[in-house]
């Protein structure tokens, strides 16, 4: 994961008004918190920011240039406007190098499983902890050509070197079930007899 810089200034105002007024500039109001310091409120360039998470996660790492000093800190959550569809705020925390972290990396499911399976995903996400500078984007688990009857638990996904699993290791992460006839085809079968009844 590639380190991004952003200039960012500090925050004075506060509440709905001034939350509204720094938006309006273009900017998203932000709060940086941890290791033990008190939180500092900031504006962050939302067109940059936006672009940071696209390219790089939700987990993405900042290096934060804030009145001169750098600090280098962890996207920890991002609140989006449930209909506008813009970030409204965000939080982060503040991160040292070298230092490991707990963070939850998506799980992408790759290849096709073997024919009359449905591959059934039951966790989106799993926890790890990672080194700060190297959380990765994504854990990858193949099902190619996998069997009805197969379960893949965390435990058995291959993780990034340096990376540990938090989540339980038992916890199912993916099952390759057989796959059912399609309700779709019953309803046709039954319309047909009715219709052939119908006309007897």
């Amino acid at each position: 994961m590639s380190e991004v810089r952003l200039s960012v200034e500090p925050r004075t105002e506060f509440g709905k008004g001034a939350a509204r007024r720094t938006r309006r500039a273009g900017k998203i109001p932000a709060v940086l918190y941890g290791h033990g310091s008190d939180p500092r409120h900031f504006a962050l360039p939302a067109l940059e920011f936006a672009r940071v998470v696209r390219e790089n996660g939700s987990n993405a790492v900042i290096t934060l240039d804030l009145e001169g000093s750098d600090e280098l800190a962890l996207t920890k959550t991002i609140v989006v406007h449930p209909l506008k569809n813009y970030i409204e705020h965000v939080d982060l925390l503040v991160v040292k190098r070298g230092e490991k972290i707990t963070v939850d990396v998506p799980v992408v499911v790759t290849g096709t499983a073997a024919p009359g399976t449905l591959v059934a995903q039951d966790l989106d996400t799993i926890q790890v902890e990672v080194e700060a500078l190297h959380i990765p984007e994504q854990v990858e688990v193949s099902v190619e050509g996998i069997e009805a009857g197969v379960q893949i638990s965390a435990g058995q996904l291959t993780l990034p070197a340096g990376a540990e699993l938090v989540t339980d290791p038992e916890a199912l992460v993916v099952a390759v079930n057989e796959q059912r006839e399609s309700t779709e085809d019953e309803d046709a079968a039954e319309g047909d007899a009715a219709a052939t009844e119908a006309a007897e």
